[in-house]
């Protein structure tokens, strides 16, 4: 009896030890995931390694791989959903019973340069995740057709890169990009050179954003404040005016660049270069740090003026977070400042609401953001957040039109692409792709870049004292 007494004793203690591990071990990260919008895949292996996968309904692709470690801290599991941090908000993943067949299948040198199967993995991309087909008005079945029949297995690198060149810009992709090897770019660019035209003495200057950035802040600052930086300028445009120039989104993190590969190619190809061999969120991290740095020097400098001018006019962009860290500055409480969602094959991901968090020593007063044609991308994210700001006023022009992120992807000869996935809302459900947002003051620049440009370094004068007359004509509102 007492031998029974035991055995029940243990197995007692047994089903309770049981019971209490199931209580304590969170469910787990390991298995294989599928993101919902963006077409990848994420296999993490016993809590020791991970890979991406690029897929498509006719291809799979390693985008990266390396130790859990490396992504840990970037993973919220929340009933049995994945959420992956990215740029501005987190990447949604559900569970998936395994990896697509072709994941776990080795692509032969012959079939990775096969330039009609890269037409065929680009377009089937394009097929699954576009996001602007309808609003663009594009047949794609017709379009796929048509540019296919181009094609034949002689077809040459250079003659591929061109066609899907041709494509992307039938498409009307304000964030189309597509990115060879240097040799194939250099075989194009030599296709064209007996075609270009010599240029007249006189032919009007062609100005690049960050010279005539320089020149608007040189003329315009009446103090200039700026310590430690070359993308963000301030001072003081008059005793009761603040500004700051925004120059871009991105290239603010310290990434430790090693000297001597900023001398080989220059520090933006050497910042690129170090910033791909970074975990995404880590990276995104860097810019966040970096433009925080910085406007914590921007606010101690200009707290006590009585408005504050954001200029934004020559900013192409970058990333988000470094976009909504600036505009957290002028806002006293969490809000939410915009809502994404993402294309899929014929579906869209529910609503992403976008929040920035607001700070307890907020800047309150008047806000005035300078907006042209050339504000685009990420500047644009920050121009759609400021429509929900009760002290800010955009100034200028209607923004680019470029709103989505860029959905990177790699084919199978190597090439990198991009093209938009994303919807991007206001809180009222509008979305301003090829429109832009607008401004509540117009000021007639022109839609042209370079005439736009122009216009403005031929007369810094007449653009600093349009900027004032704006903000007195929105003061008296």
């Amino acid at each position: 009896m007492r031998k029974y007494i035991g055995l029940i004793i243990c197995l007692a203690i047994y089903i309770t030890s049981c019971q209490s591990q199931e209580k304590i071990i969170a469910p787990s990260t390991n298995g294989t995931w599928e993101s919902l919008g963006s077409g990848w895949m994420l296999e993490i292996k016993d809590s020791i390694e991970y890979t991406f996968y690029d897929y498509t309904a006719i291809s799979c692709l390693t985008k990266r791989s390396g130790a859990f470690k490396e992504i840990k801290e970037s993973l919220k599991l929340s009933n049995d959903t994945l959420y992956v941090a990215s740029s501005a908000y987190w990447d949604k993943f559900v569970r998936a019973e395994k990896l697509p067949q072709a994941c776990n299948q080795k692509i032969d040198k012959v079939k990775s340069e096969d330039p009609i199967y890269n037409f065929d993995v680009f377009a089937e991309t394009v097929k699954e995740h576009y996001a602007y087909l309808e609003l663009n008005k594009i047949n794609w079945n017709e379009l796929y057709l048509k540019q296919k029949s181009k094609l034949n297995s002689q077809t040459t690198d250079a003659e591929l890169y061109l066609l899907l060149e041709e494509t992307l810009e039938k498409l009307n992709d304000n964030h189309a990009y597509l990115e060879a090897t240097d040799e194939v770019e250099e075989s194009v660019d030599a296709m064209f050179d007996d075609e270009i035209e010599s240029t007249d003495d006189d032919a009007l200057p062609e100005y690049g954003d960050l010279p005539v950035a320089e020149m608007v802040a040189k003329h315009h600052l009446q103090e200039e404040m700026t310590k430690d930086s070359w993308l963000v300028q301030w001072g003081k445009l008059n005793n009761d005016i603040g500004y700051v120039q925004i120059k871009a989104m991105w290239l603010h993190g310290d990434l430790d660049i090693p000297q001597q590969l900023i001398d080989e190619v220059g520090f933006v190809e050497a910042y690129i270069k170090v910033f791909n061999k970074m975990y995404d969120s880590d990276y995104v991290a860097k810019e966040v740090e970096g433009i925080s740095n910085t406007m914590d020097k921007v606010m101690n400098d200009l707290s006590n003026m009585k408005s504050i001018i954001l200029d934004v006019r020559f900013n192409g962009g970058g990333q988000d977070a470094v976009s909504y860290e600036i505009l957290s500055r002028f806002i006293p409480q969490r809000i939410r400042v915009a809502n994404h969602q993402f294309r899929y094959g014929n579906k869209h991901t529910e609503l992403i609401p976008i929040y920035i968090d607001g700070r307890k020593d907020a800047y309150t007063k008047p806000v005035y953001i300078l907006t042209s044609r050339k504000t685009g991308s990420a500047a644009e994210s920050f121009s759609l957040a400021s429509m929900e700001m009760v002290n800010v006023k955009r100034i200028g022009s209607p923004t680019a039109g470029a709103m989505s992120s860029a959905l990177e992807k790699r084919l199978p000869n190597g090439w990198l692409f991009c093209i938009s996935n994303e919807i991007a809302k206001d809180n009222n459900g509008n979305f301003y792709e090829n429109k832009g947002v607008p401004p509540d003051y117009k000021l007639d620049y022109p839609s042209d870049i370079q005439t736009f440009f122009r216009s403005v370094a031929n007369d810094l004068e007449k653009d600093k004292q349009d900027i004032l007359k704006a903000i007195e004509m929105l003061e008296d509102r």
